[in-house]
Parts: structure tokens; sequence; C-alpha cells
């Protein structure tokens, strides 16, 4: 394992490295108690989670990972459906000791928490879900797109063979600042200095390939996610932003875990750690605590 710190946070993050099934993965460590794990979405690193962090180490042992071909992590060529995935965060905490855990999960970060606390519900003391839909679980068969629906558009476009790399490559920034201003309910949320950042881990070799394989699995993951036979049993708690893409993110949980509350946050879009960071963190905070192990 080594360990670095780096620019991209406070100094109290701690950047680590470990191998997992050949496929090296970063993940950023800070704070000591009960350990909770965070997982980020498209296009996006454990940074998205930045601002929660430091409260949420008041409490607790926070591990923001970045997941296979995320961030700093590796770009392996294949594994990018979510049961993958899943196993390959598991490994990770085990890898680290940790037997039980928090979890909160955005984005595709939530497409692979899900089939984590499927498979490995013994781990996953209480889920904490943001804004997705998740494949073969929560998605919509088909997600309708006009002028009204259009904050879903890229999942057809991502999947496509080819031509989102052929159309991305050399307008990066361009891209990159559509997703974060847009679908986010003030722009300037996002500062230049949090697109460099963004842009630095979307530009790395085979990092748009890997980005988008999350996308080209995604039917091997809905087939996957089919197969559960059971609701989550552990208590979840689901958000989605009023100008987000999935609002009522706590209605749409209903459908596959026993115990879910939560709410649709106003006047917030899309990328909720990074918008309502504090708001995030103490609803958190008080769902862990629930709690006493």
């Amino acid at each position: 394992m080594s360990s670095t710190h780096t620019s991209n946070g406070p100094s109290s993050f701690q950047h680590h490295f470990v191998e997992v099934e050949g496929v090296r993965l970063h993940y950023v460590q800070a704070g000591k108690g009960d350990p909770v794990v965070l997982l980020a979405g498209f296009p996006q690193s454990w940074y998205a989670w930045r601002k929660v962090i430091p409260a949420l180490a008041k409490h607790h042992a926070v591990i923001a990972v970045d997941l296979p071909g995320q961030g700093d992590s590796d770009k392996p060529i294949s594994g990018y459906d979510t049961q993958s995935l899943a196993k390959a965060v598991h490994d990770l905490i085990t890898k680290l000791g940790h037997q039980r855990i928090f979890l909160g999960a955005h984005d595709v970060g939530a497409w692979v928490a899900y089939p984590l606390s499927v498979a490995y519900s013994e781990m996953v003391r209480r889920l904490v879900i943001l804004e997705a839909f998740v494949p073969g679980a929560t998605m919509p068969d088909s997600i309708p797109v006009s002028p009204g629906n259009w904050k879903s558009w890229h999942f057809a476009f991502h999947a496509i063979p080819d031509l989102p790399e052929a159309l991305i490559t050399g307008r990066e920034r361009e891209y990159l600042t559509w997703f974060l201003r847009r679908k986010s309910a003030a722009p300037s949320v996002f500062t230049e200095a949090d697109i460099d950042e963004y842009l630095r881990i979307f530009t790395a070799p085979g990092a748009l390939r890997a980005g988008l394989a999350y996308y080209r699995a995604v039917f091997e993951s809905i087939r996957q996610n089919k197969s559960a036979t059971k609701k989550l049993e552990m208590p979840v708690l689901a958000f989605g932003g009023e100008q987000g893409s999935i609002p009522k993110m706590a209605e749409t949980m209903k459908t596959v875990a026993q115990d879910v509350r939560g709410d649709v946050i106003p006047n917030c879009g899309h990328y909720i750690p990074e918008e309502v960071p504090d708001f995030l963190a103490k609803e958190m905070i008080a769902f862990f605590a629930e709690e006493k192990s």
C-alpha cells in the first residue's frame, strides 16, 4: 500500500493505492471510527465527495473510492458490469480489514452500491443512495427523451461503439463543463479549478474508454440485477435534487428496499454532494448514528 498527500483536498486527506485482483485502486481516507465508504459517478471521482468528507471524518473513518476505470484507479479493459465492480469494492474493503461499513453512493456509484448491498448484505449496515436509476432495479426499461426530459439522453449515446470517442476527443472540457454546470441547479458550484481536476482524470490514458464502458456494460448489469430475489433489508436513505435527474429518488428505491426514507432536496440539481454538502453530511451522520454497534 502506498500513501501520498496531494493538492486535491485538505492535507488531512490521505491518498492510498491498493492492488485488488491485479487492478490498482485509488482511495482517499480521512478520520477515525466506524467506516463509511463513498462511491462517485460519471464523469467524476472521489473528488465529488471532497466537501462532505471533513464533516463525516469527525465521526467516521471515511474511505472515498475511485472505482476501476475512475479517477486515479487503473482502467482495465473489462469488468465494468456492476456486479464485477461491486466485487472489486468488496475486495478492497476486505483488504483494508473492514467487515461492516456504512455506504454512500451517487450516480454510477449508486449503480455499484446496489449489487454490493445485494451480494454482500452482511457487510453493508446502512445505505445512502443519491440521484440514480439503478440498472435492472429502478431504471425504466426505456428512458424517454424529450425537451422536458433531456437529463438522461447520454445513456444511449455512451453505449454506441466508437462514436462518443470520436465526438468527445479534443473537446473534453466542453463536454465536462456541460455535464457539470448544466445538470446543477447553480452552475457556479463548479469552479474552474474543479473542472480542471475533472478534466485531468477524464483525459488520462484509457479514462474516456473506461467511463463509457459503464454504459456499454449496462445491459449485462440489468441482467444481473434482475436476478435479485428479495428487497434490501438494511435501512436506506435516498435523496434526489428538485432540479436533478431523479427527484423522487426515495420513491423509486421503495420498489427494491424494505426500509426507505428520504426526500426531494429543494434548489438542488444532480450533484448533491457538491451542491448541498452541509445538508447531506448532517443527514448522513444522523442516519448512521441511529445504529449503535
